[in-house]
């Protein structure tokens, strides 16, 4: 293990005691008692954060660490609400203190405060983390209409399902991936594209957590690029992992296929991230094609839109933003990302970037519900 994952425990280690200060030590609530139980509390919820991310190695199956790690995960995204819950907490308090307010006579005000605000804060926070677990948990299908300028009659109505961000791993198992696949075909598409964040993790690892993957149905195939976090450990056994269950993987390359007498490209490139012989190479992805050509493009991140001006790409499917996944973190995408999710013309490509099917981390979502959208085409 890196010695580098001490700045991050280090970190989290500061945080927990910011919790217990200021929840626990700050009001005073008379028990000692209570201060040594929520300190080793919190320590054993930290170190269930740190499983998520094996930290802690890989000594126990999946199955056995993931009622662990799902409470870590959990915990990470109420960490969330309670920081920015006791953060207006304290700056209030300071309020008090600079401008010598008393609180029904109380020199103490401040306590007081404290004493109000740790309750409804951890209540509140607890309230909007469990709200959004169910959410996480039920992705659903969005319907959403495309209009491509001269599309044969043969490629009318022609449905792409698009499938991002399941990040199957150490949280999601096997069972939410099925999930996603029954859902998927029941929408009937005719077409899969999977583009990128399927998994976090080793291939010999979780490998088995993606395997509901090989049931997926569709005419004209399932296909799939890599996204950044297939980048982050085991690009070519997950690649590996992807072909074995009947994925077709789009590494920097495109196909034809054919609906009726029409047909049209399809064409996929590594993500944004990618090194070496994971570099995205937006020339080779579409070689061999023509601005006249149909051409549908995966791409995990939006902003990869951007090296396929003028190439004559009609539509552009991602991922990677997850709508945010926690309010309010949505509002900082756009540092990052031209999109946050949606449909929007990204310099001369129309894209359609999904809120994802799944979630990173903590499996939560507030004010980013989990989508799986099948695009239909239409001339218009």
């Amino acid at each position: 293990m890196s010695w580098l994952i001490l700045i991050p425990i280090a970190v989290f280690s500061a945080f927990l005691f910011f919790l217990w200060w200021r929840l626990i030590r700050v009001p005073r609530w008379g028990h000692r008692w209570l201060e040594i139980v929520s300190a080793i509390v919190l320590v054993l919820l930290g170190a269930a954060v740190m499983a998520g991310f094996d930290a802690w190695g890989g000594g126990f199956s999946p199955a056995a660490m993931r009622p662990i790690v799902w409470v870590g995960a959990v915990f990470l995204a109420m960490c969330l609400y309670l920081f920015l819950g006791l953060g207006l907490t304290w700056l209030a308090a300071g309020m008090v203190a600079v401008v010598g307010w008393r609180i029904g006579g109380d020199p103490v005000g401040r306590r007081r405060l404290a004493r109000v605000a740790a309750p409804v804060v951890a209540t509140l926070a607890a309230l909007a983390t469990a709200y959004g677990v169910a959410s996480a948990a039920n992705p659903v299908v969005t319907e959403r209409t495309v209009t491509v300028p001269g599309l044969p009659h043969d490629l009318e109505g022609m449905r792409i399902a698009l499938i991002t961000d399941i990040h199957a791993g150490a949280v999601r198992s096997a069972d939410f991936t099925r999930r996603v696949v029954d859902r998927t075909n029941a929408a009937h598409p005719d077409l899969v594209v999977i583009a990128g964040d399927l998994v976090d993790g080793m291939a010999d690892r979780y490998g088995p957590e993606i395997a509901p993957l090989a049931d997926l149905k569709a005419p004209l195939g399932v296909f799939a690029t890599t996204g950044n976090h297939e980048m982050f450990r085991d690009t070519g056994s997950w690649i590996e992992e992807f072909e074995a269950v009947g994925v077709r993987m789009l590494n920097n390359t495109n196909v034809r296929l054919t609906r009726g007498a029409a047909a049209f490209v399809l064409a996929g490139v590594h993500d944004y991230s990618g090194q070496g012989p994971f570099q995205p190479d937006p020339e080779a992805a579409l070689a061999g094609t023509s601005p006249q050509d149909v051409i549908v493009y995966a791409a995990h991140q939006p902003r990869q839109a951007f090296a396929v001006v003028g190439r004559g790409v009609d539509l552009q499917l991602s991922g990677h933003t997850h709508g945010g996944q926690l309010w309010p973190i949505g509002y900082l995408v756009p540092l990052q990302q031209p999109m946050v999710s949606g449909y929007a013309v990204l310099g001369d490509v129309p894209t359609v970037t999904s809120r994802g099917a799944g979630a990173w981390g903590p499996p939560v979502r507030v004010g980013a519900a989990p989508e799986i959208p099948v695009i239909t085409l239409t001339a218009g």
